[in-house]
C-alpha cells in the first residue's frame, strides 16, 4: 500500500502495532514532541488503512472532534474492508439519503 502511494509522490510509514501507529499519528499531527514534523511540513490529509485506524480509534476520534488538520481519511487495506466498518459511500448515503 505504501509503495503504491509512494509512486504518486505521497510519503508513508509502515506501522503494524498500536504503538507504531500511535507514534506515526503523533508525528504527523504535531503531537510527537521532538519526533513531530515541523509545522510547515504537517500534512493536510492523513490516510490510514481501516486496520491501522482501528488500533488508535480513541485518539483518532478525539482528533476529529477538534476539527483541525490533518483531515483523516480511512481506506480499506489490501485485504478489503474491515468487517462491520461502513464505507465512505455508505456513510454518505446514510447521512444525506442520496446514493452516490
Amino acid at each position: 500500500m505504501i509503495l503504491a502511494f509512494k509512486l504518486t509522490g505521497i510519503d508513508g510509514t509502515v506501522a503494524e502495532t498500536r504503538q507504531e501507529v500511535l507514534d506515526a499519528f503523533n508525528r504527523v499531527t504535531g503531537k510527537g514532541g521532538d519526533a513531530a514534523l515541523p509545522v510547515d511540513e504537517l500534512p493536510k490529509v492523513l490516510i490510514l488503512t481501516e486496520a491501522a485506524a482501528a488500533l488508535i480509534e480513541e485518539e483518532e476520534l478525539a482528533w476529529q472532534k477538534k476539527g483541525t488538520f490533518p483531515l483523516i481519511v480511512e481506506i480499506p487495506g489490501l485485504d478489503g474492508h474491515v468487517s462491520g466498518k461502513k464505507s465512505l459511500t455508505d456513510a454518505i448515503r446514510e447521512a444525506i439519503g442520496v446514493q452516490v
